[in-house]
């Protein structure tokens, strides 16, 4: 194959209390990557479309990502023909906008990537090598956005020394509804306001919360998933950078909602349903609440993709 187009999936980080362990894979939306090896070496971004990213390819994710992934490549098979790689992106998951977009670009070319050469390396090297894209875009290689995207449904990670993930079990009938204000938070932003010092009783609650949400989800627990959806450390600081988010929260459970919180550094707020029914509901709910402020905004309304990117061969 000299051609793949692959299909990155968005993804929801934190999931509350899960700040920078926990993150789950979207169906809807998703980037488009169309990536061709090259006999020529090095790495060319052809073209991106949908929005606009640093020219610089140093402060591209995509970029940064692949480069990765190539020099180890080279170092494995010095042996080998030098090669390269050509990349077109169709940006539908929008900078900035919390869902992972970062790591949709970052994720995909690895991915990507991969499968063009044979399949070299495992499924944790390419985390690792999506992470480095991270860097760039956040100033932390963090794994919570790009090891849902690779490996689909939900995941944990345990340790990030050494890398240690694993994929937790997700009930069929869970569902995310979304709303995605049209505002920029950055995520090095979002992260310089965190406070660096934590209460131990806010931290033995947010740990309860983590190890039962993780039971909920095996348990298919439903009550017990909707009482860990909370965040004691990290929302409730960020949470004034987001118009409404606590008028959102109150009202999609009134309607029937687990529960939810911001995706990722914001702005866009998600909130888990049983069911595709509810999930409809809540994201008809958070249309209701934004349609009277003065800010642009789109919703999302998706089921868990258990499989992560995908692929298909360009004839």
């Amino acid at each position: 194959m000299k051609g793949i187009k692959i299909f990155s999936p968005a993804t929801v980080a934190n999931l509350a209390c899960g700040f920078d362990v926990i993150g789950l894979a979207l169906d809807f939306p998703k980037d488009e990557i169309f990536l061709y090896k090259s006999n020529n070496p090095g790495i060319r971004i052809n073209r991106i479309h949908g929005t606009s990213l640093p020219n610089d390819p140093k402060k591209n994710v995509a970029f940064v990502a692949l480069q990765f992934l190539l020099k180890k490549y080279q170092q494995k098979f010095e042996k080998e023909e030098k090669i390269g790689f050509e990349i077109e992106l169709i940006k539908n998951i929008h900078p900035g906008s919390g869902i992972g977009s970062s790591a949709a670009s970052a994720a995909g070319v690895v991915y990507g990537a991969n499968i063009l050469l044979g399949n070299p390396f495992s499924t944790i090297q390419l985390i690792r090598f999506a992470m480095e894209g991270e860097r760039v875009a956040s100033g932390t290689a963090h794994a919570d956005n790009v090891a849902p995207a690779i490996m689909g449904g939900v995941t944990l990670v345990r340790s990030y020394k050494p890398l240690d993930i694993t994929r937790l079990h997700s009930p069929n009938e869970l569902w995310v509804s979304i709303i995605h204000p049209q505002i920029e938070i950055r995520t090095s932003d979002a992260r310089e306001i965190l406070k660096q010092k934590i209460l131990m009783t806010d931290a033995i609650r947010q740990w309860g919360n983590i190890g039962a949400l993780v039971a909920g989800l095996y348990q298919e627990d439903y009550g017990l998933i909707s009482r860990s959806l909370e965040d004691v450390i990290v929302e409730p600081i960020r949470a004034m950078l987001i118009p409404a988010f606590y008028e959102l929260k109150i009202r999609c459970k009134e309607i029937g909602a687990l529960g939810g919180g911001i995706s990722g550094s914001g702005p866009s707020v998600f909130m888990l349903s049983k069911g595709n029914h509810t999930a409809k509901k809540v994201t008809e709910v958070m249309n209701r609440v934004y349609s009277p402020l003065k800010v642009d905004y789109k919703t999302y309304t998706s089921p868990i993709n258990q499989q992560g990117v995908k692929w298909s061969k360009i004839l």
